[in-house]
């Protein structure tokens, strides 16, 4: 297991979604300010964040919490760039690209959460 949490790819990889999301998120319309745009800002950032908190904890079993706490995030975040894309805020290229890279973060994160609970017997 890494030492630090900026070791670990799904956290490299919530960081590289939520620099893309806010990014994505500067052409939204103005009136989506304090609604979806603030909305699909603040989950991108929970990812990395909910990973940071766990790996700070010292225990894995909190740390695979904090996981999973981070995988729905993934979710939240999913939905709400499909709304985007529905609401015609984000084209579709964008969105697949977003899309994707929450779909790697799941995968690594699921991976990370079944490793914890091999070497910890942790309940899932």
């Amino acid at each position: 297991m890494p030492a630090s949490y900026k070791d670990l790819i799904a956290w490299q990889k919530g960081m590289a979604l939520a620099r893309e999301t806010y990014r994505a998120t500067g052409t939204f319309p103005k009136e989506e300010m304090y609604g979806l745009t603030s909305q699909l800002r603040r989950a991108p950032v929970s990812i990395p964040s909910n990973i940071a908190e766990g790996k700070g904890r010292y225990s894995p079993r909190d740390f695979q919490h904090f996981l999973k706490q981070a995988r729905g995030s993934v979710n939240e975040v999913e939905t709400q760039i499909l709304l985007a894309q529905d609401l015609g805020y984000l084209e579709k290229d964008k969105a697949a690209v977003l899309l994707q890279q929450c779909e790697e973060i799941g995968k690594v994160l699921n991976g990370l959460i079944s490793s914890l609970r091999k070497t910890e017997d942790l309940p899932t």
